[in-house]
């Protein structure tokens, strides 16, 4: 008969069993996590406090929103919540709307501002309209082995042909208008995709689904006669906007519709914006007094100012944002991404070669402690000050403070996390799932593409994302490769320098002025949150679908 007494050696390890030190350790972790989110809360109530100026409002203006906004959201919240299927629409029409707002921004800034109109023309035409081309070939015919070869061709060659044409290129692009390249390179490939998903997702008929396709230009050309009517508006704007917001907008809202049990949702957005604009009246008739928000279209859109704080704007250091988030998110999937497919599958694991595998690994989960002003170091050195003779070529950094700069040290500040979330992500997918795909006579490439990715692209997106987030947000990197603090207009191009919303931030934190350090820091702050958490809803939204497609 086996004793029930624990052993002296399993006494010594876990200890004199008590129920009361568990109760206690749960409860204070419960009150830690409390405490830290309170804080964490009062701290940006704090600022959205400061940055939208709502102490100015008065209490008519508070009782008209709550009347007409927050009463009908939180009831449809309540009525929602016992409802999964209206929950879902809910969720997919907010996650469309607010990924459609973000694109078309997106798009627009870097399109128009960044690129300009006919340099993106050049490339659409050697790099991304090639890429496009082979893709749907690819998707035509399974069994062209040849089109990843022939995409990887194209990502390499197309940029150097693209740059080598630019002039040619360029001038043809600049004959065409920007709204005529907008056109031709965004609605027209877009107009494929709204009929491939009308057909496949939507389940529509072919001619149903043709019409969907022919109904997406034809719209746009109606609708500039309109939008000129819209001094704000242009009409490279507007077509950018129909393709970044309308097309997944009207996807989420088709498909919300031809689920009944959906219909539901279709309140969410009757609320908001019927709930706006009778806000809007009543405030109006009562005339009630309207906060003075220090975040407005005026502070996105104009240029710092370090003396006077109702003018001042956060334009160039957003622009600079995008243009460096944009080129770090190149680097490090590209890079981080291949490291971790290459030591996990292809890296051997014993053996003198598996010795340097283990080594690689070790040092790329030391990295992801460094301190990051360890790396602005780094970056200084190694893209600032180094001056190197190889044969013909002679090196001598990209420049201090330039956008290429801040990209690369931003990239390697963050390429260890990357790579790291990755290579968890890769082996969460079960060897099994491997091993039946070479029994089924596919080759290593085919069953890391075919099988391994697909599984694992959701853990390697978060990832991504969340070292993304904290990449937005680094200064000391940037001070220490020499980022203007301060600049007055957006960068141009790759060498050019730049300033970021934290370097402008901290710039307007030691100002003496209490509208800088109170409203206009509140604003810049408010600001970069929003852009980090529609990045991350966006992430959401995209791992969520790759998760369901996944299972």
């Amino acid at each position: 008969m086996a004793t029930q007494t624990p052993t002296q050696a399993e006494t010594t390890e876990f200890g004199e069993v008590s129920r009361l030190k568990g109760i206690a350790f749960k409860y204070i972790s419960f009150g830690a996590s409390i405490v830290g989110i309170l804080a964490l809360g009062v701290l940006l109530a704090y600022v959205f406090w400061d940055a939208l100026g709502l102490e100015t409002a008065g209490t008519t203006w508070y009782l008209s929103y709550t009347a007409t906004l927050l009463a009908p959201l939180l009831a449809f919240i309540v009525y929602a919540r016992t409802r999964p299927t209206v929950a879902a629409g809910a969720f997919e029409l907010f996650s469309v709307v607010l990924g459609g707002m973000m694109l078309t921004v997106a798009t627009v800034i870097i399109l128009s501002i960044i690129a300009t109109p006919p340099v993106w023309f050049a490339y659409f035409l050697t790099v991304v309209g090639p890429l496009l081309a082979l893709y749907v070939y690819g998707q035509y015919d399974r069994k062209a082995t040849w089109v990843g070869l022939a995409m990887l061709g194209v990502v390499v060659l197309g940029p150097v042909v693209g740059t080598a044409a630019l002039g040619v290129l360029g001038s043809l692009g600049a004959m065409l208008g920007s709204p005529g390249i907008f056109f031709l390179s965004l609605v027209v490939p877009a107009a494929g995709l709204a009929a491939f998903l009308a057909y496949t997702r939507l389940g529509l008929s072919r001619r149903q689904s043709l019409g969907v396709g022919v109904g997406l230009p034809v719209l746009a050309i109606v609708g500039v006669p309109v939008v000129d009517t819209i001094p704000q508006v242009s009409r490279s704007v507007w077509l950018i906007g129909l393709v970044m917001f309308g097309l997944p907008v009207g996807y989420g809202v088709a498909n919300t519709a031809r689920q009944r049990d959906r219909w539901a949702a279709f309140a969410l957005p009757a609320i908001v914006v019927l709930g706006f604009l009778l806000g809007e009246f009543v405030v109006g008739a009562v005339g009630a007094t309207q906060p003075s928000p220090w975040l407005d279209w005026q502070y996105v859109t104009s240029a710092p100012s370090i003396s006077n704080a109702e003018t001042a704007g956060l334009y160039p250091a957003i622009i600079g944002s995008v243009f460096l988030i944009v080129l770090v998110s190149v680097f490090t999937f590209v890079f981080g991404v291949g490291t971790a497919i290459y030591l996990e599958e292809y890296a051997p694991s014993s053996g003198p070669l598996g010795t340097i595998t283990r080594l690689i690994n070790v040092n790329i989960s030391n990295l992801a402690g460094v301190p990051s002003v360890v790396y602005g170091l780094l970056g200084l050195g190694i893209f600032v000050n180094i001056d190197a003779q190889l044969g013909p070529i002679s090196y001598g950094g990209f420049g201090v403070g330039t956008v290429f700069t801040a990209a690369l040290t931003l990239s390697l500040l963050i390429l260890p996390i990357v790579v790291i979330s990755a290579q968890e992500a890769l082996r969460s997918v079960p060897d099994s799932l491997r091993q039946a795909s070479y029994g089924m006579g596919a080759t290593r490439w085919q069953t890391i593409r075919n099988v391994v990715l697909p599984r694992s692209i959701p853990g390697i997106l978060t990832g991504t994302i969340l070292a993304l987030g904290r990449a937005i947000g680094e200064t000391a990197p940037l001070i220490m490769i020499g980022a203007a603090t301060t600049k007055f207009s957006p960068p141009s191009g790759l060498f050019t320098k730049l300033t970021a919303m934290p370097m402008q931030i901290y710039s307007w934190a030691f100002l003496p002025s209490e509208d800088f350090r109170y409203g206009v820091v509140a604003a810049g702050v408010v600001t970069l949150l929003i852009v980090m958490l529609s990045m991350n809803s966006v992430a959401i939204l995209v791992r969520n679908k790759y998760q369901q497609e996944a299972h």
